[in-house]
Order: C-alpha cells, then structure tokens, then sequence
C-alpha cells in the first residue's frame, strides 16, 4: 500500500489571498495527520508566496508523521534546510513567474553543484529526493548524486489529451520507478495527480509513496462547504 503525502501550500495561498492568518497551515497539518495522511509536504519558495518561514519552523514543531521539504537548490534555502531539519528535502527546479513546479529537475546536466547540496543535507542527518521527468537518464544521475529517493514528475502523464499520449507518459513513469527502484532507491510520484487519474498508477508497486495538494484541498473546499455553512447558521440562531 503507498503512503500519501499531502501538500498543504494551497492552504497558505489561500491565507495569502487576504494576507491575514487564515486558514493557518500548521492547523491544517494537524487535520491532515489525523484524516490518516502519512506526511506533510510544503514548498518554500525564494520568493515565499505562499509558505513562510515561521510556518516552516511551526511545521517542524508540530508534524508528528514527515516533513517533506521541497525547496530549489539555492543557497538561501539549503541554509534554512540545514537550520530547520526537515526529515527529507525534496529539490526541485524553480521560475519565479511559474504558477506551480512546472518540470522535473535537470539533474544530468548539474551533477556536481547537486551532489554538493546532498551531501551538505545528508551530514545534517536529512534525506534527499529530486524531482525529475520520468526519464531514465535523469533516474541514472540521480543514482549518481546519491540521492535516496527520486519523485517522478506525473504532469505529462496527467495533462495528456490522447489516450496514445497517456499510454506512453504511463509507460514512461513505470520504467522510470522501475529503475530506480532497481538501482536502490525509493520512489514516490506526484503533480496533478487527482481522484480519478491516479488509480491507473497504483498497480506500479515500485511507487512508495504519491504527494497530492491541489486535488485535496480543492475537494475539501467542495465537500466541507456545507458544514461550515451550518455551523455559522447555528451561531446565528443562537444569538
């Protein structure tokens, strides 16, 4: 059975909107460890849009399952990483005008400042992951920078409008899990994953673990509205 990992940056966005304090993220954090979720992911970016470091440090504090760092590989936020502790940091590229991470890591082409990253988190006691495309030269440098788990980037898997597309994208990422897996380390997979593509991904037993915000935090919006509705219905009455 794969573990999940929920992204709880939309949380923060959404706290963002307003620039007030909330919905507050480590609550969030809290309900999702205790709805069964098997690890807390957030993004702090360079440009801290939505994630802030106090938030971090309050994570650090509060996250009782696995904190699940992902972050650029700058110097900035290595220095916070090394501070913080999280369990795992996973390293992952990053555009500031982008909406969300919108490729995997080129890890190939930057083996050497990467393998210098990891081994500064790793004398810290922090296990790494990288996110790539599902691509087996990226899977092979990965192996190479000792990295202890890859995160295979879904997005083309999941953005595909042809079934010809899908097909290929699925067969690319169970290649890739498949190799890693083989060459030792662990495998997880996520972005844009939802309630209904992710269940052709499963039978992939080499993926430990699936990292999904988006879709959560969209589908609570939906199926927690009416409660909150009620209760703030009920305080009126009341009065």
């Amino acid at each position: 059975m794969a573990r999940l990992g929920v992204n709880i940056d939309h949380i923060a966005t959404l706290r963002q909107a307003r620039g007030g304090v909330e919905p507050d993220p480590v609550a969030a954090a809290v309900l999702v460890e205790l709805a069964g979720a098997d690890g807390i992911v957030v993004h702090l970016r360079e440009d801290r849009r939505h994630i802030k470091d106090r938030d971090l440090h309050l994570l650090r504090e509060t996250v009782r399952t696995k904190l699940d760092l992902e972050m650029a590989p700058a110097e900035e936020i290595v220095k916070i990483a090394l501070d913080v502790k999280p369990h795992m940091v996973t390293l992952v590229p990053e555009r500031r005008e982008e909406l969300t991470t919108e490729g995997g890591l080129e890890v190939a082409g930057n083996r050497e400042s990467l393998h210098g990253t990891i081994a500064l988190l790793h004398d810290a006691g922090i296990a790494v992951s990288l996110f790539i495309a599902p691509d087996l030269n990226q899977v092979k440098a990965a192996h190479r920078v000792s990295a202890d788990y890859v995160e295979i980037h879904t997005g083309r898997y999941v953005n595909a409008k042809r079934l010809i597309e899908q097909d290929a994208e699925f067969e690319a990422i169970r290649q890739s899990a498949k190799l890693a897996y083989k060459l030792g380390m662990g495998v997880n997979a996520g972005h844009g994953l939802n309630y209904r593509n992710i269940k052709r991904l499963l039978p992939i037993q080499e993926i430990v673990e699936y990292n999904i915000g988006h879709s959560i935090v969209s589908r609570a919006v939906m199926t927690g509205l009416q409660q909150a509705v009620r209760e703030m219905k009920d305080l009126l009455n009341k009065g």
